[in-house]
């Protein structure tokens, strides 16, 4: 008898700190926000969160480079904008020193600002990005990740930019000014065609930025967009429901409340009663 109650005891015991623990377990995940507290808890949830723990930090990679690439493509189309300004007066400059009404004196003039144009063109074509790096890669153009499978340049290299028909902008600008400054009709006319061909392809090659940066505007939604249900998954996945945890707590203090008052109150019998 007296091992048969003892017994109960021991089961008893064991079952009270198993709510004991059961209760702990639920105010931890109440104040920890979290309903998983070890992998053993749930393995496929548990895989499920590490899973997309890994896309959250590849993403996070990803949307900084569609910020950094973004910047890149806005800082280049400044640049391509002053490009097409300066290319548009070189012309602009040529053509009038193509008139026979313009002097010696004025060619020179001409010839001169042709010359500091093909200066800030160079100067441009230099262009360094916030980081200290080219912005217009001097080999082949700096290539970005934007996504598990997506990645191209945001800015294309010095020589898909400034290089036209194996000649920069700033030689064809020197070009025009040494003709412009020798009066020498044929190769002004000469220098007129290759400005005005050097012009198309700026028109181009800008163009193509703004390409890029449409690109990249859609990407950095979609990475949006995806990193919202991302994290609305991971809280189903992870997050406590307070609601039901918070019932379950107040469960659980009572059944573990209720054992303990009966146990006391049986374990006030004494050994005698248990021999009766």
């Amino acid at each position: 008898m007296i091992n048969a109650v003892g017994n109960r005891m021991t089961r008893e015991i064991a079952r009270q700190q198993k709510l004991a623990e059961q209760l702990e377990r639920t105010q931890i995940q109440i104040s920890g926000g979290k309903k998983l507290l070890r992998m053993s808890d749930d393995p496929v949830a548990a895989r499920r969160i590490a899973t997309i723990g890994t896309t959250q930090a590849s993403m996070t990679a990803w949307s900084s480079n569609v910020n950094s690439a973004t910047a890149l493509v806005t800082q280049a189309d400044g640049v391509m904008k002053s490009v097409t300004s300066l290319m548009t007066r070189a012309r602009d400059l040529t053509l009038a020193a193509s008139s026979d009404t313009v002097d010696p004196a004025d060619r020179a003039t001409m010839a001169a600002e042709l010359g500091a144009i093909a200066d800030e063109l160079d100067a441009l074509a230099a262009t360094r990005d916030s980081n200290g790096e080219p912005l217009f890669a001097a080999g082949t153009a700096r290539v970005m990740r934007f996504d598990s499978d997506v990645s191209f340049a945001p800015v294309q290299s010095a020589a898909e930019m400034f290089v036209v028909g194996g000649n920069s902008l700033s030689t064809g600008v020197r070009d025009a000014a040494t003709a412009v400054a020798a009066g020498d009709k044929a190769a002004i006319g000469t220098s007129l065609d290759a400005l005005s061909t050097a012009i198309g392809h700026v028109a181009d090659e800008h163009a193509k930025l703004g390409l890029a940066g449409g690109r990249l505007d859609r990407i950095g939604d979609g990475l949006a967009a995806r990193d919202i249900t991302l994290k609305d998954e991971r809280s189903v996945v992870e997050d406590t429901d307070l609601d039901v945890a918070i019932a379950q707590l107040h469960a659980q203090d009572l059944t573990l409340s209720a054992a303990q008052a009966a146990f006391a109150k049986i374990n006030q019998r004494t050994l005698f009663d248990l021999l009766m």
